[in-house]
């Protein structure tokens, strides 16, 4: 019973992000405009809500049009140290947004593998790496829960607002241990819950493809996270989300219940933990 909900769970936010990525393509808005789950037809919307999430104006004039779609909850790479030749993983990669600025980052000797299980989202994505000629830059077709990603291999795994979504957040952590090489480190942007939300709130399932139902209580994400071997853990809310989470859900209270975050951790090895 528990694996078929999972996968109930997972085919909404699939159906839901396929719509984005279709209303993204024919210029259409899907009439959540200030939403994690949302896309807007008007540019001007989307600079306005990325920036609020810690992207600058010279970060969105560097990926191709369409790239950025106002999803999301915060900027991992502000966090990340990304280095020239390092190799990252975007789980939930979308459009591309957050991936293409990470390549910039890496540099063309460095490597981008972006995964994402929704196929229009991925042609979506794969078409704005050809617009912009980014060679270093693949995305792979898959789940965030088993990664199409060799073991040991990776220096760095982003992820902007996805974990959230995920119907087993346990094995995110797991399989994300898995691939990061020894010294690894995890730089991720979510939404987290500050405090428990009402039954009607967790089982609502637009307010899940929405980024905000599906969010994990901070002292348990954190326990998943040790659970999966990772060390140096370290989940940083932001109280100023209450203001953009307020606008994603009117008038139902959500930014009392859940913050955006930073989250941060090494997998043990290559000197650290």
């Amino acid at each position: 019973m528990e694996q078929k909900t999972h996968d109930e769970i997972r085919q909404h936010v699939r159906d839901s992000y396929a719509q984005v990525a279709e209303a993204s393509n024919e210029g259409d808005g899907c009439g959540i405009e200030s939403s994690c789950c949302g896309v807007s037809d008007d540019d001007a919307i989307n600079t306005l809500i990325s920036t609020r999430l810690g992207y600058s104006e010279d970060d969105l004039q560097q990926v191709p049009e369409g790239a950025d779609m106002g999803l999301g909850c915060g900027n991992p790479r502000a966090i990340a140290s990304l280095k020239a030749g390092e190799t990252v993983v975007d789980l939930g990669s979308g459009g591309g947004f957050d991936a293409f600025l990470a390549a910039q980052e890496v540099g063309k000797s460095g490597h981008v593998i972006g995964v994402d299980m929704t196929p229009t989202m991925l042609s979506k994505a794969r078409a704005n790496a050809d617009k912009g000629q980014y060679t270093q830059v693949e995305f792979r077709l898959g789940e965030i829960e088993h990664l199409p990603v060799a073991d040991n291999s990776v220096d760095i795994i982003i992820s902007n607002c996805v974990i959230n979504l995920s119907p087993n957040k346990a094995q995110v952590f797991a399989d994300a241990f898995r691939i990061l090489k020894p010294g690894g480190r995890l730089a991720i942007s979510d939404v987290v819950a500050s405090a428990e939300m009402p039954a009607a709130m967790k089982n609502d399932p637009q307010l899940h493809a929405g980024c905000m139902a599906g969010a994990e209580l901070i002292d348990d994400l954190e326990r998943m996270i040790v659970d999966a071997g990772f060390c140096s853990v370290r989940i940083a809310p932001k109280d100023e989300s209450r203001d953009f989470i307020k606008d994603w859900a009117p008038g139902r209270g959500m930014e009392d219940y859940v913050l955006s975050a930073t989250i941060e951790a090494v997998k043990p090895g290559g000197g650290c933990c």
